[in-house]
């Protein structure tokens, strides 16, 4: 297996795995004590690993968002707490998922430490949310939590990966979102605010990008032989697996 073709395989289960958390109900309830609303929680959340910096700067690091929206959310969240302290309890959400989800997966510690050299080997040349994230010390040393906050990098490493391989496509942020699986309905989760471009002209941009994204954060799946990336995807596939019974398991309604 290829770097590429491991970051390609890997992508389904790093986007579900490492952003589990930022959906789950008791991360919302984390919100709520702080007074903050689930929007200000995410989009402070996620940028203020930047720190309190100007809220241009944020909505160009987050990319995809509607800057209007990023405005929103980020203001509100300033009224309340810094942005940097938002982060933080964030990412203790994403540790205390972690251990609940992750710290009964039989091969967590494998799993840590070949995502691990992933994300340490990574470039963030251009990339700067990746690199804020990977700055940000780890509150919990738990496998489970380690393997949640090394998910959650791996994630907005595609991430940023992404919306370079889109701003090069010639295709706005907006317009990969409209061409991508969620289309309007995930254009509106995003902020952005009809009318929308219409698909057709925007679906063969759109795949290249997607190639293109693969490319990029290949580069760091290099670090592990090709054994150990066959190795990877299966582990990632089965942790996913893991999460997705975990409901229907215990008949609980957290994901």
């Amino acid at each position: 297996m290829t770097p590429e073709q491991a970051a390609a395989a890997a992508k389904a289960a790093v986007l579900e795995l490492g952003g589990a958390f930022s959906e789950d109900p008791r991360t919302l309830r984390r919100a709520r004590v702080m007074g903050l609303s689930g929007w200000a929680f995410y989009v402070a959340g996620r940028g203020g690993a930047l720190g309190d910096v100007r809220t241009d700067t944020v909505a160009a690091a987050l990319g995809f968002i509607a800057p209007d929206a990023v405005v929103d959310g980020w203001e509100a969240a300033r009224r309340v707490v810094p942005p940097m302290e938002v982060a933080t309890k964030r990412l203790a959400e994403c540790c205390r998922w972690g251990i609940e989800h992750l710290e009964g997966f039989p091969r967590v510690l494998r799993l840590v430490e070949l995502v691990q050299r992933i994300v340490v080997s990574a470039d963030p040349a251009g990339m700067p949310l990746f690199a804020a994230w990977r700055a940000m010390p780890v509150p919990e040393e738990a496998p489970g939590a380690r393997a949640a906050v090394l998910l959650h990098l791996l994630r907005e490493y595609r991430g940023g990966g992404h919306l370079l391989a889109v701003r090069a496509s010639g295709l706005t942020p907006l317009e990969a979102i409209i061409a991508g699986p969620d289309g309007e309905a995930g254009a509106v989760a995003f902020g952005w605010q009809p009318p929308y471009p219409p698909i057709g002209p925007l679906v063969r941009r759109r795949m290249w990008a997607e190639a293109v994204t693969d490319r990029i954060t290949a580069d760091a799946f290099s670090v592990l032989e090709s054994a150990e990336r066959v190795e990877l995807v299966g582990l990632l596939d089965s942790a996913l697996d893991l999460v997705r019974a975990e409901p229907a398991a215990s008949g609980s309604t957290t994901t």
